[in-house]
């Protein structure tokens, strides 16, 4: 049973980070923010080593907040399993860091990449398809959340828009 709360917990803890960030924060940003975008989105930075390197409040602002929804489910989870909730921010830790590995070093393997795709979990090569187009392939740890985030998409640029063109700009 303990197990069982645990996984579940760490489960959990993903999900509703992952679904939080993608819908409240990163889709959002892309369509009203800049600094993600010129930060991450840049070909040239790794976004980690650009917030330690340059210790620029906004880029480690970006960074909280994109650990925050992440965050914000600690004290509800670790009341129910805190050895569920550290698991849950190890492997979101270990998932970031993977998701970033470059490409020209690294290649999923197949049945680990098979696996991932059971388990609608994003790989490296579908993380840097959301680098190469930001429009595609949200979801930083579930690919379900992907098809979903597009049309979220498209509705905030929409709103966007209309509200361009209200003021005039």
């Amino acid at each position: 049973m303990t197990v069982i709360k645990i996984v579940s917990v760490a489960l959990g803890l993903l999900l509703s980070g992952d679904f939080i960030s993608t819908f409240f924060y990163h889709v959002p940003e892309h369509i009203f923010g800049k600094f993600h975008c010129a930060v991450h989105h840049s070909p040239n930075r790794s976004f980690i080593r650009y917030a330690i390197a340059h210790k620029n409040p906004k880029v480690l602002i970006a960074g909280f907040l994109g650990a925050f929804p992440y965050l914000m489910f600690l004290p509800l989870f670790w009341i129910i399993s805190p050895a569920g909730t550290i698991l849950g921010l190890i492997l979101a830790e270990c998932h970031v860091e993977w998701r970033h590995l470059p490409l020209n070093h690294w290649t999923t393997p197949p049945i680990l990449e098979r696996l991932c795709n059971v388990l609608y979990i994003t790989t490296p090569e579908r993380h840097w398809q959301h680098h190469r187009n930001s429009r595609i392939a949200f979801g930083d740890i579930f690919t379900f959340y992907d098809k979903p985030a597009q049309k979220w998409f498209k509705v905030l640029l929409k709103f966007k828009k209309k509200a361009m063109r209200k003021v005039g700009v």
